[in-house]
């Protein structure tokens, strides 16, 4: 049997937190089903991360990053309506083949939420500051034009809402949001 060295388990906790989180949210979910399903103990996942909340944190910061990825890979070369064009499609593609990476982002806005509720802004801290970088990585491509880049975003969370609710990206309530049904 092959050993994983220490990163290569981080990577593997912050993968079956990301599930895990995106079932459970924050606090329906324990660090115990994390370790669990990475088939460690709890005081091995301890010494990976120092807490659930950093765990969180990490499975927060790689959603987005990997959503900042996508759309910059998406929108190489392109700008304008071509860009906006390629990044919606390649969102509708990701979100309807990986629903943990969408329902992740959706448990990263309730926890933050709560946390700022409870007087916590780490959560909202971290979190804001990858969507700004997220709202950069498609300003760009559309032209820098806020208008366009606000409506891109907003659709972003309506297609989060549809997908989240299990409407298909096929649904009449899509009509005008998924760029492969859209007209023109």
């Amino acid at each position: 049997m092959v050993r994983m060295s220490a990163e290569e388990r981080r990577e593997s906790v912050i993968r079956a937190a990301t599930a895990e989180f995106a079932r459970g949210g924050y606090h329906g979910t324990s660090t115990e089903a994390i370790a669990r399903r990475v088939g460690v103990s709890q005081p091995y996942l301890f010494r990976l991360f120092p807490g659930k909340k950093a765990i969180f944190l990490a499975a927060a910061e790689r959603c987005v990053e990997d959503t900042i990825r996508m759309f910059a890979e998406a929108a190489e070369g392109l700008e304008g309506d071509e860009a906006l064009h390629a990044m919606g499609g390649a969102y509708i593609t990701t979100v309807s083949e990986q629903p943990e990476r969408l329902m992740m982002q959706m448990q990263m806005y309730l926890a933050v939420a709560a946390a700022e509720e409870e007087g916590d802004h780490e959560f909202g801290e971290a979190v804001r500051t990858g969507w700004m970088r997220l709202w950069d990585t498609v300003h760009l491509p559309l032209g820098a034009d806020a208008k366009d880049t606000t409506t891109f975003m907003a659709q972003g969370m309506l297609i989060n809402c549809l997908v989240a609710m299990g409407f298909p990206a096929d649904h009449r309530v899509w009509a005008g949001l998924n760029p492969s049904t859209a007209d023109g």
